[in-house]
């Protein structure tokens, strides 16, 4: 079946906008709505399978509707578009349940992509939702080469086995998937290929240019992202491990600062932070450990705090 993708905006140009750029999209269906509330009375009455929705509407706001779709529709996925000044309404929709976003200023570069990486993880977590819970425990290490096409398999692989074991829940497949595939994302790209996050977003085509080009080409080709995964019950740990020159976290732009939301740089990092419940980097800032904790582990922490 067609998948089809809600675009939930009051501006009628923003949605045309939008509506062309998923049309590079295969087999896609795009249907629209102006503001939070129309867009509930379409997914009460046809299938959706994602929603893409601005944040600030007249009625009910991107905010609220994220909130009732947590609540009520907890399998669809929802990405925010995002403008300048939206910060803290964007961070608040995160925690809340959305399953990414994307800066208006970079919709041209990182929508198409977005929406397709979601779907496919969605569509994932729709078809293992009624897998058995038979394991007790994964360990596993993976060493990725300069190889872009074996991320999706190995977070579909992670995201499978942590909800067999009942780390995650319907809802939350999905946004651990992101911040999975975005810390590999940034070990590979950033840290063994040394690519600067900017270009990806300033000029795509030389971004995937030089991205072919180092994977074949020394040292680049040569370095391998060390993936350790422990995966059990009572949390999930990730070490993710690259060969770069790695970096200074506190020298990332916070992406929540006012001046600092149209930045590519930074974006990651908040996925990173906003979906896992602990992530920490090395002093080289080439390793990042992030952990997720299980519903009962996460019940126990919030009663001690």
């Amino acid at each position: 079946m067609m998948p089809t993708v809600l675009v939930v905006d009051d501006s009628a140009i923003d949605r045309h906008r939008v509506g062309r750029l998923l049309q590079r999209v295969p087999n896609l269906l795009v249907v629209f709505a102006s503001h939070g509330l129309e867009a509930l009375e379409s997914i009460a009455r046809e299938r959706i399978d994602l929603v893409v929705t601005d944040l600030i509407m007249p009625k009910m706001d991107g905010w609220e509707l994220v909130a009732k779709m947590t609540s009520e529709y907890p399998l669809i996925p929802v990405i925010l578009m995002t403008g300048q000044g939206n910060e803290q309404i964007a961070v608040r929709a995160l925690k809340a349940g959305a399953a990414s976003y994307v800066p208006k200023s970079v919709l041209a570069s990182l929508l198409v992509e977005t929406v397709e990486n979601v779907l496919e993880a969605a569509h994932e977590e729709q078809s293992e939702a009624k897998l058995m819970d038979c394991m007790t425990r994964s360990e596993a290490t993976f060493l990725l080469r300069a190889d872009p096409s074996m991320i999706p398999p190995l977070v579909n692989h992670l995201h499978r086995t942590m909800r067999m074991l009942g780390i995650c829940n319907e809802a939350d497949g999905v946004r651990v998937s992101v911040a999975l595939e975005e810390a590999f994302n940034n070990a590979l790209y950033h840290g063994n290929l040394e690519i600067g996050s900017d270009l990806r977003t300033s000029d795509p085509a030389e971004f995937h240019k030089i991205v072919a080009h180092r994977c074949e080409c020394e040292p680049f080709c040569d370095r391998v992202v060390r993936v350790e995964a422990r995966i059990e019950r009572a949390m999930a740990r990730f070490v993710i491990l690259d060969q770069g020159p790695g970096f200074d976290p506190i020298d990332v732009p916070d992406p929540t600062d006012f001046d600092n939301l149209e930045k590519a740089s930074g974006r990651g990092l908040l996925l990173m932070r906003t979906f896992m419940d602990s992530v920490e980097f090395n002093e080289q800032g080439n390793q990042v450990t992030m952990t997720k904790l299980g519903a009962d582990e996460l019940a126990g922490a919030n009663r001690l705090d």
